[in-house]
C-alpha cells in the first residue's frame, strides 16, 4: 500500500500545489511531503481530512492505494482481475472534470 503515492497523484488530478493540500488539510507542507515521500504514516484523521479536501470518499483512496503487495497470496488472481474494472469506475465517478 502506497498511500502517499495515491495522495500526490490525486493532488495533481485535482490540480493542487502541495503547500494548498496541506493548507486545506489542517497540516504542515512538511508534514504533507513526509507522508507523500512514504516517510511517515498518517493517523487515519489525517488522511480523512485529506481526502475530504481532495473530494473523494477516504476508503475509495484507501483502495487506490492498494498493489499486489497488499493483498493475500490467494486473493492475488481476484485482485489483478478487478482492480482495474473498479479503478476504472472509481476514475469516472470521482475524478472526471
Amino acid at each position: 500500500m502506497n498511500i502517499g503515492q495515491t495522495i500526490i497523484k490525486l493532488r495533481k488530478i485535482k490540480g493542487l500545489k502541495q503547500i494548498e493540500l496541506a493548507e486545506q488539510s489542517g497540516i504542515s507542507q512538511t508534514y504533507l511531503s513526509q507522508i507523500e515521500g512514504g516517510n511517515k504514516v498518517p493517523k487515519i484523521d489525517i488522511l480523512e481530512k485529506i481526502s475530504n479536501v481532495l473530494e473523494i470518499p477516504f476508503s475509495v483512496m484507501s483502495f487506490l492505494s492498494l498493489d499486489k503487495d497488499s493483498i493475500p497470496k490467494d486473493k492475488e488472481e481476484s485482485f489483478t482481475k478487478i482492480k482495474p474494472i473498479l479503478d476504472g469506475f472509481i476514475k469516472e465517478i470521482f475524478l472526471a472534470e
